[in-house]
């Protein structure tokens, strides 16, 4: 019988896994706030596959792991999916526990008047985590922050060593699911994790690790919620913190420069009126997009002394929905962009800074608009600079292929989209909430599944629309009556009907229609594409050679645009923007290569027409200029006089 964490929580330590109601704002600094990073090299061993308690046995979260005997500690960086890192087969195929530890020195200075909150990011998929060989706080599900006050753990002014045990195994009530069997090898008995989703299955601490500090009258939560009303915006707000006679909140809007241009005092509840409001565009459709106030929130005593001061970036734009439009600031959108995973050499799913800032300029270098969070949520710096450049996000839940229905996956699937909405719910680039990727939604059981779920996010967020992206047939699916945008995966002349690119206009077109026609919704296709050797070339066009992209882009092209004149279709989002890995299997060559770009992010052909594309679109839509380079010089016709 094989051991993971989860069990290992359940089963002996009883932990409750509820999910807090705290807030969880951005660590950033400010007068009363400090940040510790804990990035860098931490200490990374691999517990035995059939043998995941010895760590627990041996108390390796007392002690620093170098000191752990018979187990070989290796160097891993922090972000980073650890799969990669190493040599070693073994690492890269675990399935199971591995453990990390660091020291880090805590100031004196921290100790008096302060909380010291220890948060990552992403760990992927459970975490247990111990500061000073205590237990400090424990998290499932990847790719989302979680976060724990730990000032009574630490030593100031001295070292703290912070230990991590993180499981990567995924089970049927697991968000997203998998399975894991028992298996014979030529070296003895080990674990074989199996998953339906197509990518691989990275695991470790993927993004950034931080110590801040508040006060101890501190600012919690902030929501906002903004309206227009002719030039006029309206930006309602909600802050959450202890409240007490002696403390006053008091909220101020600066614009860009640091102008203030509204305020109020009061007790962290109330409306701003902004005069000739700025108002949050995305990239194209506005000459200054992604524009960005600073909601700056003040706790402040009875005396006027500052108590905590925290500054949230904010957007004023609307968002509405009709059953043949999505509006932005009531323009229609017409949605062309691309869906996406964190995915890159070494780092696997580990944050990554240049990656980052490159993926977004190839986007804006394409003009495209929109991109999924596929298929889970990404880091919060993405979402900052999406916010940033007016890049308008698809934020999509870890929920992928879910096939098995149950009342405990449900109430996870609950929690993964409580924690996403709690993380992303003051970003303007969020339009839409996508609560999964390619469910089995031909049942019964999957229709009242999802009705639950959409049930529950409109609970919690009722200014934008959810969506799935929905695989099944439209005759089979159960789940589209209780969504406000149909989003489809259809990958025509590839999955169906290999090779055939004079069987993707009448599909592509006739399928949209159907949608429509079933639920009365505006329709997008999520997912279409090909995968791509690049460098293969084959004249007439071949399945896997760029010439075959480019053709199954340009037909998807024609559809498109034969649905846009109907009123009812807003977007399309080619797979992939890039090549990404997946797990080992025949039907993959190096992983899954449907990317316009490699995985390291240079272009195929296909990037290129697609940048006709989405140029000519933008031209049509914003009256945007094309770029100079979209064409290379051929010939210009040269008139002589004749002879």
């Amino acid at each position: 019988m094989f051991i993971t964490l989860l069990l290992i929580w359940t089963l002996i330590i009883g932990m409750d896994f509820a999910i807090p109601q705290e807030g969880m704002l951005f660590p950033r600094e400010s007068e009363t706030r400090e940040i510790l990073r804990l990035d860098g090299i931490w200490n990374f061993i691999v517990s035995p596959m059939l043998d995941p308690l010895i760590g627990f046995r041996q108390y390796w979260y007392k002690n620093d792991l170098t000191r752990v005997g018979d187990f070989e500690v290796h160097l891993m960086p922090v972000p980073s999916s650890y799969n990669d890192i190493t040599t070693q087969i073994d690492i890269r195929d675990h399935v199971g526990l591995v453990w990390y530890d660091r020291t880090v020195f805590v100031p004196q200075s921290w100790a008096n008047d302060k909380r010291v909150v220890l948060r990552f990011s992403s760990v992927s998929y459970a975490a247990q985590v111990w500061v000073n060989g205590k237990l400090a706080m424990n998290h499932e599900i990847g790719h989302l922050p979680f976060q724990k006050d730990i000032s009574s753990l630490l030593n100031f002014g001295t070292s703290n060593r912070i230990t991590v045990a993180c499981d990567n195994t995924l089970l049927q009530d697991t968000v997203p699911q998998g399975s894991v069997q028992e298996a014979n090898t030529d070296e003895g008995r080990k674990l074989i994790q199996s998953y339906t989703f197509d990518f691989f299955n990275y695991a470790g601490i993927h993004r950034p690790v931080v110590l801040y500090t508040t006060p101890l009258v501190y600012i919690d939560d902030i929501t906002v919620h903004t309206e227009v009303s002719g030039t006029t915006g309206l930006v309602f707000y909600n802050i959450g913190y202890a409240l007490t006679n002696n403390v006053t909140c008091i909220v101020i809007l600066l614009d860009k420069l640091g102008n203030k241009v509204a305020g109020a005092d009061g007790y962290g509840e109330g409306a701003l009126k902004v005069p000739d409001a700025k108002l949050w565009w995305p990239y194209m459709m506005h000459s200054e997009p992604g524009y960005l106030y600073t909601l700056q929130v003040e706790l402040r005593s009875i005396r006027g002394e500052l108590l905590d001061i925290y500054r949230q970036p904010i957007g004023i734009r609307t968002i509405a929905w009709t059953n043949t439009s999505l509006l932005l600031n009531n323009r229609p959108l017409y949605l062309h962009g691309f869906g996406r995973h964190e995915d890159s050499d070494i780092r696997g799913k580990g944050f990554d800074l240049p990656t980052t800032i490159r993926d977004h300029n190839l986007i804006r270098w394409v003009r495209g608009n929109a991109y999924r969070t596929s298929h889970y949520p990404y880091a919060d710096e993405l979402m900052d600079l999406a916010d940033q450049l007016g890049i308008m996000i698809i934020d999509e839940c870890p929920s992928v292929d879910t096939d098995l229905f149950s009342y405990r996956l449900l109430e996870k699937h609950k929690d993964s989209l409580s924690e996403l909405y709690r993380r992303d719910k003051n970003h303007p680039s969020v339009i839409m909430w996508s609560i999964a990727n390619e469910p089995r939604t031909q049942t019964n059981t999957a229709g009242q599944y999802f009705g639950e779920v959409a049930k529950h996010i409109k609970g919690l967020d009722k200014s934008r629309p959810i969506t799935i992206a929905i695989a099944r047939g439209v005759n089979e699916d159960r789940a589209g009556v209780h969504l406000d945008i149909i989003s489809f995966n259809r990958y025509n002349a590839w999955y169906q009907y290999s090779g055939r690119l004079d069987m993707i206009i009448g599909n592509i077109v006739d399928e949209a229609t159907a949608w429509h026609r079933k639920y009365n919704k505006p329709v997008l296709v999520s997912e279409y594409g090909a995968d791509t050797m690049p460098g293969l070339h084959l004249l007439p066009d071949y399945i896997w050679s760029e010439e075959y992209q480019v053709s199954l882009l340009s037909n998807h092209f024609q559809a498109f645009d034969k649905l846009r004149a109907e009123g009812w279709f807003i977007g399309e989002f080619v797979w992939n923007f890039a090549d990404f890995k997946t797990a080992q299997t025949y039907t993959r060559v190096g992983g899954n290569k449907k990317g316009i770009f490699t995985r390291d992010r240079q272009p195929k052909a296909g990037a290129h027409h697609l940048r006709q594309r989405y140029s000519l679109l933008s031209q049509e839509l914003y009256n945007i200029s094309l770029p100079k380079d979209l064409y290379h010089y051929s010939a210009t016709p040269v008139i002589r006089d004749e002879l």
